[in-house]
């Protein structure tokens, strides 16, 4: 069943308030001490038992609701301690079961933040060294691009990952499931392929009209024409597009895995040339949404202090979300020559996190002769999760019910507003099936070179 994509809490006192979430403490002792964490796991384990709402939503649920079940007494208190990291590592961070299912999210008195406590328990075992060095290299993406984009690198990784048997030695030496699509990386990075247009740019209420493109790794090293169609559709709109070149990684991978000091340091990295561009008169926009994500809600609840990050936060958008804003003011071009027919659309976990509505179902049916099919419901890709080994096959069961949907569609297209999920849906739509994206769809309604 899908899940609406926001919802309001009913405290046990009859209040209906909406849901808030607290900064992380990460750099208090507690937060990773082993007995305070594992009280607070026991505490919430319990009352997510005497619930069970999530029990459709990822792993992550279904593995503890099994421990008990097949305990001693079907109670939490005879599961053993040590299987709580079967559930941890089951939580790839979605934010689905605090922002559509659960009753006791703050400010409800039990005061439950099932994602925020399996990042502290995360946070545990990597400052414990006991992360696997898969996940640390998976995680690297910065270094990982680098690497790859080396002429011969890159035709030597590509090969790599399109070969069976090398893949099946990457699956034996690193734990990375042979069957997982892998991206492809360039040599013409997208920081190499851009240029800019002399523009002069309309401000409205909301927006400036002038946008730092924060190209993103996958944007940059992986798939480049992804933020090539999003400048151009940018462009198009009259709006002025600069490229922020000192960037590295948003930081999501490293919070995945709960290297908060590896956030922490790039977060360092970015933080203060796009705090600067601000103050030039920049939006700030991204192609990816856990990209914005991060920098929209992760960086300000682990840094609330930072009055830098809350200046980037006020001014990261989603390119769909700013469009929108400028077609509010009278600003976005709405003469498209071409239709689109029919869109199955797939609205990411880290998109419907935003709470910004719908903005890419809203915007391409603008597009005269085009439907669009929304399926709201996670992909199973998650990031890194769906390419590990011991995740994989609960990463295309947690899919399949999307790629059901797709397949209902009998749509022209089908679409994620986050690449890698399509791609990871791709996989189970099998023939040769591609998604593309929606930067490319809106490209193509406007008849864009």
């Amino acid at each position: 069943m899908e899940q609406e994509t926001q919802k309001t809490v009913v405290t046990r006192e009859g209040n209906l308030e909406a849901p808030v979430r607290h900064p992380l403490a990460w750099q208090s002792p507690e937060f990773t001490d082993a007995a305070a964490l594992e009280a607070e796991l026991t505490r919430v384990f319990d009352i997510c038992h005497g619930c069970r709402r999530c029990f459709n939503l990822c792993q992550a649920f279904p593995t503890l609701f099994d421990l008990i079940d097949n305990s001693a007494d079907m109670e939490l208190k005879s599961v053993d301690r040590r299987d709580y990291a079967k559930v941890v590592d089951q939580c790839y961070l979605c934010d689905m079961c605090y922002m559509t299912k659960c009753p006791y999210v703050p400010p409800h008195p039990w005061n439950v933040d099932f994602p925020h406590l399996m990042l502290r328990a995360k946070a545990a075992k990597f400052q414990a060294g006991s992360t696997r060095r898969r996940d640390r290299i998976l995680s690297s993406t910065d270094a990982v691009g680098r690497l790859a984009g080396i002429p011969v690198v890159t035709e030597a990784v590509n090969a790599a990952n399109r070969n069976p048997t090398a893949r099946k030695l990457i699956e034996s030496a690193l734990g990375v499931d042979a069957r997982a699509r892998l991206p492809d990386y360039h040599r013409r990075t997208f920081h190499k392929r851009f240029a800019a247009a002399p523009m002069t740019s309309v401000a409205t209420p909301e927006t400036t009209g002038r946008v730092v493109l924060f190209a993103t790794c996958f944007g940059n090293f992986n798939e480049p024409e992804l933020a090539e169609d999003l400048v151009r559709v940018l462009q198009h709109n009259g709006i002025a597009v600069r490229l922020y070149d000192a960037e590295r990684c948003c930081g999501m991978p490293k919070l995945e895995i709960g290297d908060l000091a590896g956030v922490a340091a790039l977060k360092e990295a970015n933080i203060p040339g796009l705090a600067a561009l601000v103050d030039e008169g920049f939006d700030i926009v991204a192609p990816v949404p856990s990209c914005v994500l991060m920098f929209k809600q992760e960086l300000p609840l682990l840094f609330p202090e930072d009055g830098a990050v809350a200046k980037v936060k006020k001014a990261m958008f989603d390119p769909f979300e700013y469009l929108l804003l400028r077609h509010k003011a009278g600003h976005m071009k709405t003469d498209f020559p071409n239709p689109l027919g029919k869109i199955a659309y797939h609205v990411p976990c880290h998109q419907r996190v935003q709470n910004i509505g719908l903005k890419t179902r809203d915007l391409l049916a603008l597009v005269p002769g085009t439907t669009v099919d929304v399926i709201e419901r996670c992909s199973g890709h998650d990031g890194t999760y769906g390419v590990k080994k011991e995740f994989y096959d609960a990463a295309v069961k947690i899919g399949r019910p999307v790629v059901a949907r797709i397949q209902a569609a009998h749509a022209d297209y089908f679409m994620s507003d986050c690449p890698i999920a399509g791609h990871h849906l791709a996989q189970g739509l099998g023939g040769g099936a591609k998604p593309v994206s929606r930067y490319a769809l809106l490209r193509r309604a406007y008849g864009i070179d």
